[in-house]
């Protein structure tokens, strides 16, 4: 059920809603946590409500879509409301906001929090410089940023441990998940040799591979050099090189090992809905973000 709200305010909103638990049993008992989404543009809102909506498949939640338009239009607020098969397990509320209303967007998405549960703050795109200190920011618990779509994706994620506050992460760091445990559970076999140098290469503009580089960097304590060039992460150590290496829009990697066969694994590239989801499973503070963040200071940029 979609119910359109043309030029309507807050208040308005929140009655139809409880008229919509009234009478047709819409209900928010369940829910876990307030998803409170902040696009662009209303043409972006979809393709983060049709993740928000997967991921509430896992984490019932209340998802609070924030479009921005144009601040110089005349003030407006324009609502929608999804209940029911058009909202997944979530109770989407889309707000597109026009002329002053776009510098108030904590005073607007405020009404709709449910009481007791924790907020979560998503940016697609166009992430405040210092998430934690935004006025929406300041609202969650959890702060989520994708350096993915940023005009300088490198710069980018390069740039969030200066701006870390507990609460933060980046989807480029859910993205890798699957590849840190393949890393993980290689460096796991005999011999159980210190690891001497590493290699990271793929695209330039892949965030994601930052992360996995700063994270090595952190955790071997070893020189990781980040390369432009084919997906592969290569280990060194005295007597054997693992790698794994995968097409850039492929599915499937390749492990190799010095003196083993090479193995197949899957490893397609992540989905935005499933990224956002892990990152929805925890709401602490994720350490080992900070970490790799950190790391990324002492990678070698080739």
């Amino acid at each position: 059920m979609i119910i359109d709200m043309p030029d309507t305010t807050t208040g308005a909103v929140s009655k139809r809603l409880v008229q919509l638990r009234e009478s047709n049993g819409v209900i928010t008992q369940g829910r876990v946590l307030t998803l409170v989404v902040c696009t662009l543009a209303s043409s972006e809102a979809e393709d983060a409500i049709d993740a928000a909506n997967d991921a509430s498949r896992e984490h019932p939640c209340r998802v609070v879509v924030l479009a921005r338009g144009d601040r110089d239009a005349e003030t407006r607020l324009d609502a929608q409301i999804r209940v029911g098969g058009d909202a997944g397990a979530a109770e989407v509320i889309v707000l597109r906001l026009t002329g002053r209303l776009v510098s108030h967007e904590s005073s607007v998405v405020v009404p709709f929090l449910l009481p007791d549960t924790p907020v979560v703050a998503w940016w697609p795109r166009g992430a405040p410089e210092f998430p934690s200190r935004d006025s929406v920011g300041r609202l969650a618990i959890r702060r989520i940023t994708d350096a993915t779509y940023a005009p300088d994706p490198q710069a980018t994620i390069r740039g969030r441990h200066a701006t870390y506050a507990p609460g933060d992460t980046d989807l480029a760091w859910s993205r890798i998940t699957y590849w840190r445990a393949l890393l993980a559970a290689s460096l796991d076999e005999p011999p159980y040799e210190q690891v001497e140098s590493v290699t990271v290469s793929g695209l330039r503009e892949e965030p994601a591979l930052d992360m996995l580089a700063g994270w090595l960097a952190a955790r071997l304590e070893c020189p990781v050099r980040r390369r432009t060039g084919p997906l592969e992460v290569r280990l060194h150590r005295p007597t054997v090189s693992i790698g794994i290496s995968r097409p850039q829009t492929g599915r499937t990697a390749t492990l190799t090992r010095t003196g083993d066969p090479d193995q197949r694994i899957a490893l397609a590239r992540r989905e935005t809905r499933d990224c956002l989801a892990e990152d929805l499973r925890r709401l602490e503070a994720d350490e080992i973000y900070r970490e790799a963040l950190a790391g990324m200071e002492k990678v070698i940029y080739e």
